[in-house]
């Protein structure tokens, strides 16, 4: 089985390569995900390691291990534990059946070991080699789903990303055109947003109809597809107190609301626009399966404050699911042996759950 669509429109190529995947899912009709170790500075090898050492973790999917060996090696270090793997040629190559791990391993930092607990253009070498390697497998339809740990956003820009973020970077090498954005997930709530990492400056002119609808449409896919039948959804205002009926603020009145009602008339259950302040009160009380924000911290906050530890951020729009933890690569504890795993053991079980979904059922 394999997804044919996550979240959102794609190019062509990328259909093709989704169609590719329902074909090739791995051996016992389980999907096949690729694991990436995030930030070899940060605190994400330890975390991969630790979740990828417990059997049951894998047991409904197999795992295709994206490590520069020096990565791996930290991991294995810091967390106490050997893996068992055994290195695979490609991507497409099949798996052992042993119980060991796949692991397509690409010498990139040629035995050299990055900084601990800094960013470094090594570490985001490494990283940024990983994601190209996971994103071009899942394009070719050798994986169902991508999985990272912790990344650092300034390691990847110090290697050369000059992408807004990973999000985007893997965008353009998925070839995907359209509205892509990130989701927050913390238990059962999930949150979208119509703008994400951009200065607040410049946040008020892209909060248009369009943006709206996207925002919402693509987050009521991907809970379609994650087993949600009707999804719930709150639509946030953009200035405080949903501008008071006019009095701080007219874009609720001009753009938020009829996006909304426009929702509304396609079958959506889409509510709002509501204060932001207060909106997630109710969301923690059940009232809702989402919240879609206009600005990244307007979600953001709420989310982590409920729960940062095991939140999970999902990469939407693209033609697989993409999962990573919601927290960073934690400098201040990285080598130490401490980071937790919640979050990311959250994000692998998402991610088995939505690659192996036949399709995505649309509004």
């Amino acid at each position: 089985m394999g997804s044919t669509n996550t979240v959102g429109a794609m190019s062509a190529s990328a259909t093709t390569g989704s169609a590719q995947a329902a074909a090739g899912a791995g051996t016992r009709g389980r999907p096949r995900i690729a694991f990436l170790l995030g930030d070899v500075g940060g605190v994400g090898p330890e975390m991969g390691v630790k979740l990828l050492a417990d059997a049951t973790a894998r047991a409904a999917v197999e795992v295709l291990l994206i490590a520069d060996p020096v990565v791996l090696a930290e991991g294995e270090r810091v967390a106490g534990v050997k893996l068992l793997v055994q290195r695979v040629a490609s991507a497409e190559a099949p798996g052992p059946a042993d119980g060991r791990i796949a692991w397509l391993a690409d010498d990139v930092l040629r035995g050299a070991v990055p900084p601990l607990a800094e960013s470094s253009t090594e570490a985001g070498r490494a990283a940024l080699h990983a994601i190209t390697q996971a994103s071009t497998a899942a394009r070719q339809g050798h994986v169902q789903g991508i999985v990272f740990a912790p990344l650092n956003k300034h390691s990847l820009r110090m290697a050369g990303m000059t992408h807004e973020d990973e999000l985007r970077y893997m965008q353009e090498l998925l070839a995907v055109r359209g509205f892509v954005c990130e989701f927050n997930i913390t238990g059962e709530l999930w949150t979208s947003r119509v703008t994400s990492h951009v200065p607040l400056r410049e946040v008020a002119p892209l909060i248009t109809g369009p943006a709206v609808r996207e925002a919402v449409l693509i987050i009521h896919r991907a809970l379609r597809q994650a087993g949600v039948a009707r999804p719930r959804i709150a639509v946030t205002g953009l200035n405080p107190h949903a501008g008071d009926g006019g009095s701080i603020g007219t874009e609720e009145i001009e753009v938020i609301e009829p996006a909304v009602r426009a929702l509304q008339a396609e079958g959506l259950d889409a509510r709002g626009p509501y204060s932001p302040d207060t909106v997630f009160i109710a969301a923690r009380r059940g009232d809702f399966d989402a919240v879609v924000s206009m600005y990244h911290d307007q979600g953001q906050i709420a989310m982590k404050l409920l729960g940062f530890e095991r939140g999970v951020t999902l990469h939407g729009g693209l033609p697989v699911p993409v999962t990573t933890p919601a927290s960073g690569s934690a400098f201040d504890i990285a080598g130490k042996g401490l980071a937790r795993i919640d979050g990311l053991r959250a994000a692998f079980e998402l991610n088995v759950r939505m690659a192996g979904h036949a399709g995505l059922a649309r509004p």
